[in-house]
């Protein structure tokens, strides 16, 4: 397969590029459906008129039809965009990014779906599909998910199709509140997640940043220690990674704790814990939940994320972590390929 698609490209490039465009146009829309021709334009950064062209040939081949509403993808349509996944994924050698990844930075495993999520945010969807399906593909009875909050992982959540081929599984926040965007907030997320794989939940009414005092009061409480220990116990652990400093600033953290997160050259945040370039974590929020020493005794971490601003993070937090699956896009992979060739990162 991999010689005949080297020769397509080499003989007929512009078919490849034309079948990548209408995958993007069709995915795009399948994930927005209804969309209107302007606003469709605009996700994928594309004129009007190309847009118009294309959506008239999709229309043509029975893949999607227009109503008042806007545009959406017919069954047959929806058959096409599946089975073209994992075509595209062949067709750019994705297979062999993920190999080198994995070995490189010492991962238990690599995922990454076509695309770029800062020039088509419908990608941030297929990111979220990819760690469902993963996490469904390893869910047994009886284990224990820990979740936080964010975005991102908000997308892995509603990307799970509906689960009741396991039993006895509990999900719990994996840290304490953060922001003030509830939906997105990791109670929110583990209460959604247990209810779409049928299993049980425990909540962590807990603020996100409190003080030492407060902070040994509420351990005390039999309540908090029962959540606790579920999250200490859990199997499988899903995060986003972030920008170390964006990150503390999200929290509210004082300017004298961000002053002192520059200067010790902190550049990546995961479930609450701040690494240097090194890959050294060098600081960590004051809060009850998930900490390093739990989670390198997690089997199994689930690391989402994706974006030029996140790929120093991603390293950072990531590398040598044996127990972490990550999941991310194209390009992002692409660029922590030639980071790690330039910079003779592959030399564990």
């Amino acid at each position: 397969m991999q010689e005949i698609l080297g020769l397509q490209k080499k003989i007929v490039p512009e078919l490849v590029e034309v079948l990548e465009k209408r995958y993007n146009i069709l995915r795009t829309i399948y994930y927005n459906q209804p969309i209107g021709r302007r606003v469709l334009a605009s996700e994928l950064n594309l004129g009007e008129r190309i847009v118009r062209t294309e959506i008239s040939f999709l229309k043509s081949q029975g893949l999607i039809e227009v109503n008042t509403p806007g545009m959406s993808v017919t069954e047959d349509g929806k058959v096409i965009v599946k089975r073209l996944k994992e075509f595209i994924h062949e067709l750019k050698g994705l297979d062999d990014i993920e190999e080198y990844l994995r070995t490189c930075l010492g991962l238990k495993d690599v995922i990454i779906v076509p695309g770029d999520v800062d020039t088509n945010p419908t990608v941030l969807k297929d990111l979220g599909k990819a760690a469902a399906t993963y996490v469904k593909k390893i869910l047994k009875n009886n284990n224990i998910i820990a979740i936080t909050g964010g975005s991102t992982i908000k997308e892995v959540v509603e990307a799970f199709p509906k689960i009741n081929n396991v039993s006895d599984v509990l999900v719990v926040p994996a840290r304490g509140g953060m922001g003030r965007k509830v939906e997105s907030q990791a109670n929110t997320l583990a209460a959604s997640l247990a209810k779409k794989i049928n299993a049980s939940y425990k909540l962590l009414h807990i603020p996100e940043n409190v003080s030492a005092e407060v902070l040994d009061g509420l351990l005390k409480e039999s309540q908090v220690k029962d959540v606790i220990d579920s999250i200490q116990k859990a199997d499988i652990l899903i995060y986003g990674i972030g920008n170390a400093i964006h990150m503390a600033q999200k929290r509210e953290a004082s300017e004298e704790f961000i002053k002192k997160l520059e200067d010790m050259g902190a550049i990546g945040e995961a479930y609450g814990c701040y690494f240097n370039k090194d890959c050294q974590m060098i600081s960590e929020n004051n809060s009850i939940g998930i900490n390093l020493n739990n989670a390198k005794k997690i089997r199994t971490h689930i690391a989402v994320a994706a974006g030029k601003n996140k790929i120093d993070a991603i390293i950072a937090t990531e590398m040598y972590n044996r127990n972490a699956v990550l999941v991310t896009d194209e390009s992002t992979g692409k660029e922590i390929c030639e980071i790690i060739k330039n910079n003779n990162l592959n030399k564990l």
